[in-house]
């Protein structure tokens, strides 16, 4: 492995409310889990992408892992590619969700003079809510 993931977050916002949780997150998630050899953390980085999507997870958390996907190599292409296949299986309303976070991150990756593939021309903006209840 390049470099030795390490994470303070549980440390920095539970540690003395949750010692344990926090040293859970960090120490055993971040220090070991991500840091275990025998896949690549590109790798990782889908797999937590689509555990999160398929648990319904939207949150700040799964913006966090789709730019540290985003940062450990996963191109546009790949992230649009891994959310349309998982949606087939963990639901449609999942999908669009997801796709408005990644979008959002990704939107600098779009080659100049190809504003109609990145274009929401066409498209109503619903809320989160108003497209739940028509689905």
């Amino acid at each position: 492995m390049s470099e030795k993931i390490t994470q303070t977050a549980g440390r920095n916002q539970l540690g003395e409310f949750a010692p344990m949780f926090a040293h859970l997150n960090d120490d055993v998630l971040f220090g070991e889990v991500w840091n275990e050899e025998a896949i690549d953390v590109k790798t990782k980085c889908i797999v937590t992408v689509v555990s999160l999507m398929a648990s319904g997870i939207t949150d700040s958390s799964l913006n966090y892992h789709l730019q540290n996907a985003k940062n450990h190599g996963v191109t546009k292409a790949e992230i649009a590619a891994i959310i349309t296949h998982a949606t087939m299986y963990v639901g449609w309303p999942k999908g669009w969700a997801v796709f408005r976070l990644a979008k959002e991150i990704w939107k600098d990756d779009t080659p100049a003079g190809s504003d109609k593939n990145s274009s929401d021309e066409g498209l109503e903006k619903v809320t989160d809510a108003e497209y739940n209840g028509i689905h």
